[in-house]
């Protein structure tokens, strides 16, 4: 058995623009009120056109490790999880270390859609549960804004920029990261995907013409897979540390649309104030949006030591994840 793994330090960062309904309504044929019943999403950020995602990515970073009371230079790996890195290569997670001058830190990019910071804090559990690593940084960031289709009525109105991080190192016994579960379904990669701008479909005339460079979306079947997924997959984490629903002090979802939200809340049999919720605040920001969720809840004190906490996402892939943890040191 190897060391107890738990979060030492949090911190966020979101562009200062916000997008509201009544500004996409100038945009496509929607609705305020349309939006709101469909997904309960009524603002969104927006970074602007000098802002990548490497930028909010490294705020949240320096948050968290002001939060953890930690250097850059303690750090020894820096994980991204992103679907809009700033380039293809070098990674995120290589310019996050340069900006911080993480100069002892290993770093690379995880790509894992909105389930990125979920599959990053298991790869992060098992370097310092086995004493390879001491202090692990896991960043989910995202400047969706930058591949949304602003012509397609269904899509963009969901998605929002943003980053969370979180810094990982050993705490005692008992506490920490108790539960990990990852799943994959590649045979649904079509349900959620932007087609054009790899080695599949590169940029050219036709597929920009085609708008195959922006997020396509089945949102229906979307919806469907991302109930039932979380539900079964929170239930599966606790059960895997012996705990249950009536155990969880806090559910932190990933935030893609209320309608989800309150779906998995129902089938998990939580009351609203055990369950974080800002979508209607941030939009979707894929992986960005449970370490959002969780260090807003976390600087609001809607937990406690010793409390515990369920992270559950899904995303393209498609992927899917639950952390369960008992918070403290």
């Amino acid at each position: 058995m190897g060391r107890a793994v738990g979060i030492l330090g949090l911190g966020s960062a979101l562009p200062e623009q916000i997008l509201t309904n009544r500004d996409i309504e100038q945009m496509v044929d929607t609705t305020d009120e349309w939006i709101v019943a469909r997904t309960g999403i009524r603002e969104r950020r927006r970074a602007d056109e000098n802002t990548a995602t490497s930028d909010l990515a490294t705020l949240a970073a320096e948050r968290a490790l002001a939060d953890a009371n930690l250097a850059a230079s303690d750090l020894d790996l820096i994980i991204v999880g992103t679907v809009t890195p700033d380039m293809f290569f070098p990674s995120t997670a290589c310019l996050v270390q340069s900006n911080l001058g993480a100069t002892r830190a290993a770093a690379f990019d995880l790509e894992a859609a909105c389930s990125g910071f979920l599959y990053g804090l298991t790869v992060a559990q098992q370097f310092v549960s086995s004493g390879f690593y001491q202090y692990v940084l896991v960043i989910g960031a995202e400047t969706l804004t930058k591949i949304t289709d602003w012509t397609d009525r269904n899509t963009c109105v969901l998605f929002g920029d943003g980053a969370g991080a979180a810094v990982l190192g050993p705490v005692s016994q008992g506490r920490g990261i108790l539960a990990n579960r990852l799943g994959a379904d590649g045979n649904g990669g079509y349900l959620l995907h932007m087609p054009g701008g790899g080695s599949r479909m590169p940029v050219n005339q036709e597929v920009l013409d085609q708008r195959l460079h922006y997020i396509k979306m089945a949102g229906n079947e979307v919806f469907k897979f991302a109930v039932r997924t979380m539900a079964n997959t929170a239930l599966a984490a606790l059960a895997d540390c012996g705990l249950n629903k009536d155990s969880v002090r806090m559910l932190i979802p990933h935030q893609a649309n209320r309608r989800i939200i309150d779906a998995v809340s129902r089938k998990l049999g939580l009351a609203a104030e055990q369950v974080m919720i800002n979508v209607d605040r941030t939009g979707n920001t894929s992986a960005a949006s449970i370490p959002l969720a969780l260090d807003e809840a976390y600087r609001n004190g809607c937990f406690a030591d010793d409390d515990v906490l369920v992270l559950v996402g899904f995303g393209g892939g498609l992927t899917w994840g639950a952390s369960v943890i008992r918070w403290g040191v």
